[in-house]
């Protein structure tokens, strides 16, 4: 019996579980990088017979499974998944397990309120700045939020925490969704709105809707020209449910700043607009000159360092020591077909708590 466990990142997996009695009865692999595409993925798995997934890092539409002819038994984390054909596994006689909802829903809305702080107060480029040996130096301090609009896409268990978050911030919370009630709304502390008005007025738009047909691209080109320039969208929800051509033109425009949890594609490839490579070629060729903040959750010293010359960098420190300045359970279920939604980026989040939430990107 070989078993695949796919799409540990984080290289968390080995240690969030007792494998020594799995492993006397079946070879256990672990894959930690991400396929290069459908063809490698089907040719790397089709020895296993089981396979365990986190989330939908990598999807598996039909044209996927149906090609690993030792396919027994598969299993992922959590009970909806838009990217992966789970009734058709079924019907082809595959055991589907999958687990509960366990802790998704708060991590996931502090993932949120954590995208939508630290673009609204600019906290990645001030970090990096300060590492730097730039304190306070070509940093903005960003707007309060108190007093501001947020609009939630979404007023379901994870959209409802979110709206108390904004509460707890003195915000102003709005919320649309195809079937949201005034009562549901007023229940979860939030104005129900039209779809419309939230775009309209919201400083800040939260996603939280689980992917379906219904859902996917609900945020569209229109949705996203009606935003107020310099409004924040936070998606930590699935990235099906924005136009991507859409946003990507509006965060590189400057018209909107994002914090995204989620991708088309994970990780980015090195095509991607918002992938760090191609970032450096357009400052590069813009010759950057103004503060576009940090774009990832780890410093990125290049891009503070381009908009200073060496000696103002030096002379704005003191001294040189400034200026170095889940996998499934054993007790899964038994097979049934789920809803389908993809990849929270990616379930339970939590930076490095987890194993399902790894890109995290501030655009700004």
């Amino acid at each position: 019996m070989k078993i695949a466990v796919l799409d540990d990142w984080q290289r968390v997996a080995r240690t969030s579980a007792d494998w020594s009695r799995l492993r006397a009865r079946a070879d256990v692999t672990f894959f930690d990088k991400p396929f290069a595409g459908e063809d490698d993925a089907a040719a790397r798995l089709a020895p296993f017979d089981i396979l365990l997934v986190t989330r939908e890092r990598t999807p598996f539409p039909r044209s996927l499974w149906s090609r690993l002819p030792r396919l027994r038994m598969f299993g992922l984390t959590g009970a909806r998944a838009g990217l992966i054909d789970i009734a058709g596994m079924i019907e082809g006689g595959i055991t589907v397990c999958y687990t509960g909802g366990g802790p998704s829903g708060h991590s996931t809305a502090e993932i949120a309120l954590g995208l939508m702080l630290a673009l609204a107060r600019r906290i990645p480029a001030a970090d990096a700045a300060v590492r730097d040996g730039r304190f306070q130096l070509g940093t903005e301090a960003g707007p309060v939020l108190a007093g501001k609009t947020l609009g939630l896409v979404g007023l379901g268990r994870i959209g409802g925490l979110m709206a108390a978050y904004g509460r707890a911030l003195e915000m102003k919370v709005v919320a649309w969704s195809p079937n949201l009630t005034d009562d549901r709304a007023v229940a979860a502390g939030a104005t129900r709105v039209s779809k419309e008005a939230l775009f309209d007025t919201a400083d800040a738009v939260s996603l939280h809707l689980v992917l379906s047909p219904r859902t996917r691209g609900v945020v569209g080109a229109a949705e996203i020209a009606r935003m107020k320039r310099g409004a924040m969208l936070i998606n930590t929800a699935r990235a099906q449910l924005a136009d991507e051509t859409a946003l990507t033109e509006a965060i590189t425009e400057g018209r909107i700043r994002a914090g995204l949890d989620v991708f088309y594609r994970e990780p980015l490839p090195v095509g991607h607009p918002f992938h760090p490579r191609a970032e450096r070629r357009a400052d590069a060729a813009s010759g950057l000159q103004r503060n576009r903040g940090l774009r990832g959750v780890l410093p990125r010293k290049r891009r503070e360092r381009d908009r200073f010359p060496r000696r103002a960098r030096r002379s704005a420190s003191s001294s040189p020591r400034e200026r170095d300045g889940q996998l499934p359970s054993a007790n899964c279920p038994a097979a049934r077909s789920a809803e389908g939604r993809p990849m929270s980026a990616m379930g339970s989040s939590g930076a490095r708590i987890a194993p399902q939430r790894e890109v995290r990107r501030v655009v700004q």
